[in-house]
């Protein structure tokens, strides 16, 4: 038998379903209540109102969940590569070693980025940030792409996810191109999508580059991670964007001008700036290990702990693994990353941070890992970019398959009633 829920306001009684998701999530579907009451809710920040059923993440911070499609995020790290878990999560399906194939292959076919993006990008300033740029050439895109996809259409689709994944990984590489000084690089069909990530960013043309498999493999285990985590703030802005049937490419722009927020994707820039300060106040960290048990201290450890998860983050266990690996492999002898080391040991040993289940999370080793590969901070955001787009994909691509609505919140006026204009 259903379940349902029942309202009651004034005397007179209102009922509504419960609906139940696969993992026995339930919800009030109280997508009648005003016309039926003539009342909306008030829930700001969304965190108890669902805004679409998905059948994309499954996340459970209490029990430290993470699922993509129904495969669990250590399996995935393990077994999987960033495009294999790409295709998963926008197609729905594991695709078999000839499918993978094609899909890696016809992504090359849009990874040359027309030249008179070049122009656009020379309008920015050197010190522009690359979030900033990455956002305004994302959209860019869209004049250079004019025909608007035809998500009823599976080629049309398909293509247009290949050309997103294959254009986006450029663009994101030439802000710090930019930044630096540097000749734009191209994409090398003979190698791999996280390789020729390195490649992009860091070779030049003096000289031979070659890139350890350690680092490739945590790169690629670091875009995993970041590639999907159900409704968050970026990704509910490229649904809500999609919903008014703006393309893709502007919806992918919109989710990366809300990644860029400190309280969202900024977080493991936070980190190092962190680090940083310690580091420049003489790098005593039981100072500051103090300061963030006292109540009355704004300091805060950042990248400790998540909103979400309250165990453990369970990327963050994976990731701590091949931060490790790539700290040995490539022999990095850092004072930031001491700090971080002294920091992540007396958190995970001290009863206060234990207690209140602070651990070190993604943000904190992905940090570590991208400042020991030589990226610059502010790039950091940028990394949480590429590895979060074929999520963004996928939750476009599922809202307009879906038919939803445009997004179109309520509010509760509390300005002023009427007034003469005098």
């Amino acid at each position: 038998m259903s379940k349902t829920a029942i309202l009651e306001i004034d005397g007179k009684k209102y009922e509504f379903p419960i609906i139940m998701g696969s993992e026995n999530e339930e919800a009030i579907d109280i997508k009648k209540l005003r016309d039926l009451t003539g009342l909306v809710t008030l829930d700001p920040g969304y965190k108890n109102s669902g805004s679409c059923t998905s059948k994309i993440t499954f996340l459970d911070g209490e029990l430290g969940i993470l699922r993509y499609r129904g495969y669990a995020i250590e399996e995935l790290a393990e077994k999987a590569n960033f495009l294999e878990v790409s295709y998963l999560l926008i197609f729905g399906e594991k695709p078999n070693a000839e499918v993978l194939a094609k899909f890696e292959n016809d992504i090359r076919k849009y990874t040359l980025v027309n030249e008179e993006m070049k122009s656009i990008l020379d309008g920015f300033p050197k010190t522009a940030h690359p979030m900033g740029i990455l956002a305004a050439m994302t959209s860019a895109l869209t004049s250079f792409n004019p025909k608007s996809v035809d998500v009823e259409n599976e080629n049309d689709m398909y293509c247009a996810v290949c050309k997103t994944m294959g254009k986006f990984l450029v663009i994101a590489t030439w802000t710090f191109r930019k930044s630096m000084g540097y000749p734009m690089n191209y994409y090398d069909n003979t190698k791999g999508y996280v390789e020729n990530f390195m490649r992009l960013m860091f070779e030049i043309p003096t000289e031979p580059y070659k890139v350890s498999q350690t680092v490739i493999d945590a790169l690629d285990k670091l875009f995993i991670l970041h590639a999907d985590h159900e409704q968050n703030c970026s990704t509910s802005t490229v649904r809500m964007v999609g919903s008014s049937h703006a393309g893709l490419f502007a919806s992918i722009s919109a989710g990366v001008s809300a990644l860029w927020g400190p309280l969202h994707g900024g977080a493991n820039q936070a980190v190092l700036e962190m680090l940083e300060e310690i580091h420049n106040n003489g790098g005593d960290t039981e100072k500051y290990l103090a300061k963030a048990k006292d109540k009355e201290d704004p300091f805060r450890l950042m990248g400790f702990g998540h909103r979400v998860y309250k165990n453990f983050d369970p990327r963050a266990k994976i990731i701590k693994k091949a931060a490790n690996e790539v700290l040995e492999t490539l022999g990095v002898e850092d004072p930031i990353l001491d700090i971080a080391r002294k920091l992540e040991a007396a958190a995970l040993e001290d009863e206060y941070f234990k207690s209140r289940n602070l651990y070190p999370n993604v943000d904190f080793y992905s940090g570590i890992i991208y400042r020991a590969l030589g990226i610059p901070t502010d790039m950091f955001t940028v990394m949480f970019a590429i590895g979060r787009l074929p999520g963004w994909i996928a939750q476009w691509k599922e809202m307009r398959e879906n038919k939803e609505p445009i997004g179109r919140p309520r509010q509760i006026y509390t300005g002023s009633t009427h007034r003469e204009f005098e």
